[in-house]
Parts: structure tokens; sequence; C-alpha cells
């Protein structure tokens, strides 16, 4: 009889994110994929999680995947866990989910951390329907997946690093408009957490002033 593959998540920043039952699922297991063994083992060892650790990471996913399916059919538990937030979302998680579909094997991703989620909640924008975009393409197709989605109605979720927050904000102002609304939240959960809400003007203004840390969620609407 195959074994179970979860998705765990972890914390995004607060170690009281998570959640009892991540953690006796973890201790559950045979052994748990993750991004870097270096920053799971520090979250393992708080939580008293005492199990084998394997890298799984989208520089090796695709020359592993096949053993760890390997493992599931012949019976294993197996976890994956990334660095922060829910695995699959804008992590390593998808290449692994369809082989595990692919060869009938039952999948189970626990609910709990992710950042877009609160980010949305408290921008004050329209979050009835919305589309989650992740990470914008970094040299190719990045001007053409803002021309698209400046044509959207919707409420807009990204995903952005510190070092190129004030790009995209400039450039969102380009393709979108400066009637564009928008938040920008970063440090989520963490002690230092802060959301800014305005115009596009007001969030390039905001983040010029000041030199942001963590990843940042941003939220974008030009319709409103």
């Amino acid at each position: 009889m195959s074994g179970i593959l979860y998705f765990v998540p972890t914390p995004i920043g607060n170690l009281e994110d998570m959640t009892f039952r991540a953690v006796s699922t973890l201790k559950a297991v045979d052994y748990i994929l993750c991004e870097d063994t270096r920053t799971s083992g520090v979250l393992l060892k708080h939580f008293e999680i005492a199990k084998p650790l394997r890298s799984y990471h989208l520089h090796n996913e695709h020359q592993t995947t096949e053993k760890i399916i390997k493992d599931l059919q012949q019976g294993q538990n197996v976890a994956l866990i990334t660095d922060a937030g829910t695995p699959g979302i804008s992590d390593p998680g998808y290449l692994l989910a369809k082989a595990a579909s692919d060869s009938g094997i039952e999948m189970i991703c626990l609910p709990g951390a992710t950042a877009f989620v609160p980010a949305l909640v408290v921008s004050g924008l329209p979050n009835n329907e919305f589309l989650f975009v992740g990470f914008l393409p970094q040299k190719k197709g990045r001007q053409t997946k803002l021309m698209q989605l400046a044509e959207e109605k919707k409420t807009i979720v990204l995903y952005e690093s510190p070092h190129k927050i004030n790009t995209t904000l400039e450039q969102i102002k380009t393709f979108f408009g400066e009637h564009t609304r928008g938040s920008l939240s970063r440090e989520i959960s963490k002690k230092f957490e802060e959301t800014k809400r305005g115009t596009i003007n007001e969030l390039i203004e905001f983040s010029k002033s000041k030199t942001l840390k963590g990843e940042i969620v941003l939220v974008i609407n030009n319709s409103i």
C-alpha cells in the first residue's frame, strides 16, 4: 500500500503560527523534504522533531522526484516543507504533486501560513475575486506580463524582493497608470510587520523613503 505525501506549511515569521497538526504530522512521517536543511533544521529542533531531512529545491527537484515517488509507492510517508509558507505557492512543490497525482499517490495539504492571504485581507482592496501572480518574470516576458495584467479588473497579488521593489512599483505605475491603488506588506507575522496603503505614487514614495527588508507582498487594483 502506498504512503501519503504531506504538504506542510511552516511559519513565515512567528513560530507560533506553526499548527499542532503540522508538528504531529512531521513527527509521524518517515522523512521530511526541505529547501535548506540548515534552515529547516532550526525549525525542527525548536519543535523537537527528530526526522531525517532531505534537500528538495528548484535545482534538484527534477533529479530527486522519481526516487521520492518510489519511496511513496513502497509505503513510506513523506512530508514536504519549504523555508517558509505553504509548499507549492511560489516555492517547490508542483513537480512533486504532479508526479504523485500521475502515480495515484494520496496527497494531503495541511492548511497554514502563506504570505499573500493576510496581505490581501488587510489591503482594503476588493478580495471577493483576485489573481495571484507570485513573482513576475525577472527579464524575459516581464513587460508582456505587465501589459497583460494592466488589463485585469480583479485585484492582483504579487511577491517581490526588497532590492527590486522600487523598480517594480515604477513599472506598475507605467503600465497600470497613476490612478492605481494598492498596498505593500512586509515582514508579515514578524516583529516589524508593516502595511502601507495608498496610490501607486504614495507606495513609491514610501518604498524609496526607507530600506525595506523581508519578502514583500504587493496588492494592486487599477479598476476602482
